[in-house]
């Protein structure tokens, strides 16, 4: 049996992640903890090996790459899969190139957790399409940028497009998407109804020119709106 350890602050991704682990013969829970530094009390105990990490990025005290650059450290034959809401190249570079195996995005989660586990274990690197398609283009982009002659930059730059600014009320509730929260958990946590949190929504959207939550998520962070979990 493969023993997982789950890293996920979020109490219900945490719980969903830890039934799709019991629920498969093949595999065993290792501990389930919810930031960097009980992971890494864990991962300090003697006991027997950890086979395979399934953590977040973003996390209360760090980033989850602390871990990946851990385990490979302390469980040499531990593999890494990343489950994050974020979906930038950048991030997801980050984690591959500490030791990621699969990059998973939370939008994209497939229903059984589980079976993506003994995927990677099997030889695969699961990742979402979304995902694979973006870092593909970047390194396309790359590989262009290398191949193109030097030119001389123009005297003055073009200023950059700007979006219109996010209302105080928008702000909020783009952070709050970023955090995970489903529309009925913002509205609650707004105090308002769903039609309100959807007007919202629809505006940031607008405002973003984007058409999904991964997308409004990502280009907020690009822009700075958003922390960045590197």
């Amino acid at each position: 049996m493969w023993r997982v350890l789950i890293v996920e602050d979020d109490p219900e991704m945490r719980s969903f992640f830890e039934s799709c682990v019991a629920r498969s013969p093949a595999l065993a829970l290792a501990a389930c903890v919810g930031t960097v530094a009980h992971a890494r009390d864990f991962l300090a105990r003697p006991g027997p090996a950890v086979d395979v990490l399934l953590t977040d990025l973003g996390l209360p005290d760090g980033s989850g790459l602390e871990l990946i650059h851990l385990v490979r450290q302390t469980h040499p034959a531990c593999e890494t899969l990343v489950i994050s809401m974020f979906g930038d190249e950048d991030n997801v570079l980050s984690s591959i190139e500490a030791g990621a195996l699969g990059y998973i995005h939370k939008d994209a989660a497939p229903d059984d957790i589980a079976q993506t586990i003994l995927d990677m274990k099997a030889g695969g690197s699961p990742i979402s399409p979304m995902i694979a398609r973006r870092v593909l283009a970047k390194y396309a982009t790359r590989q262009a940028s290398e191949a193109a002659p030097l030119v001389p930059p123009p005297a003055v730059a073009p200023p950059p497009l700007e979006h219109p600014p996010l209302s105080r009320r928008e702000q909020e509730v783009l952070g709050l998407i970023a955090r995970g929260f489903s529309y009925q958990e913002i509205a609650h946590l707004q105090g308002v109804s769903m039609h309100t949190v959807q007007a919202h929504i629809k505006s940031l959207y607008s405002k973003l020119a984007v058409h999904s939550k991964m997308e409004a998520v990502f280009e907020a962070t690009r822009m700075g709106m958003l922390p960045r979990h590197d």
